[in-house]
C-alpha cells in the first residue's frame, strides 16, 4: 500500500505545507528559542548548527510539515511523519515543535487529530518518541488518548542517544 506521506493537509485552524529545502530560515526563525527546546533530550537544538541537522533530517525524511497558523499565516513550527511499517501497518508522528507564541492555543491537538485521521486512512496503529524528560509533551499526548507502551533508546543525526517513551494510539480506540 503506498502511504503518501507529504500530502498537503488543512482543517479550521492550521494547514500542513511539505517541508522544503528552502525554508530553513523561516523555519530557525521559529525554533531558536532555547525556551521550546528545555524539555527536549535534546535542549540545544535551538542552536543553529545543531538546527541545521535537524533541518536536514527533516527533509531527507520525505515526511516533514511547515506547520501554519490558519488565522494569522505566520509559520508555527513543524512536525512530521515517519517510520512508516507496511507489515506493522503503523506510523511514527513526531519531531514536532511550536513556537511558544502557538503554546496552548490549541494548534497541537487541532494538527496532531489532522494528522491522525489521514495517517488512519492507511495504518492501523499510529505512535509517538516522546522524551522522557519531556512532561509538557507526555501530557499532551495522553490528552489525545495516547497511551504510554514502552520505552526506547533514539539517536537522531549523530545527536546523543536518549531515552523515550513510546506512545500509541490505535484506529480501532
Amino acid at each position: 500500500m503506498t502511504f503518501p506521506l507529504q500530502p498537503t493537509l488543512e482543517n479550521d485552524i492550521a494547514i500542513l505545507y511539505p517541508l522544503q529545502a528552502n525554508e530553513f530560515e523561516t523555519l530557525y526563525a521559529v525554533a531558536n528559542d532555547p525556551k521550546i527546546w528545555e524539555q527536549h533530550p535534546n535542549k540545544d537544538r535551538w542552536k543553529r548548527d545543531v538546527f541545521q541537522s535537524f533541518f536536514e533530517g527533516a527533509i531527507q525524511s520525505k515526511g516533514a510539515f511547515k506547520i501554519v497558523d490558519k488565522a494569522t499565516g505566520e509559520v508555527a513550527g513543524s512536525t512530521r511523519f515517519y517510520d512508516f511499517s507496511e507489515a506493522d501497518k503503523s506510523i511514527f508522528i513526531g519531531y514536532t515543535f511550536y513556537g511558544t507564541k502557538f503554546w496552548g492555543t490549541g494548534i497541537n491537538p487541532s494538527v496532531k487529530k489532522l494528522m491522525l485521521d489521514y495517517a488512519f486512512q492507511y495504518v492501523d496503529k499510529v505512535q509517538f518518541h516522546i522524551g522522557a524528560t519531556n512532561i509538557r509533551s507526555q501530557i499532551a499526548i495522553e490528552r489525545l488518548g495516547a497511551i504510554k507502551t514502552g520505552e526506547q533508546e533514539v539517536a537522531y543525526f549523530g545527536e546523543p542517544t536518549k531515552l523515550n517513551f513510546v506512545y500509541t494510539i490505535n484506529k480501532s480506540e
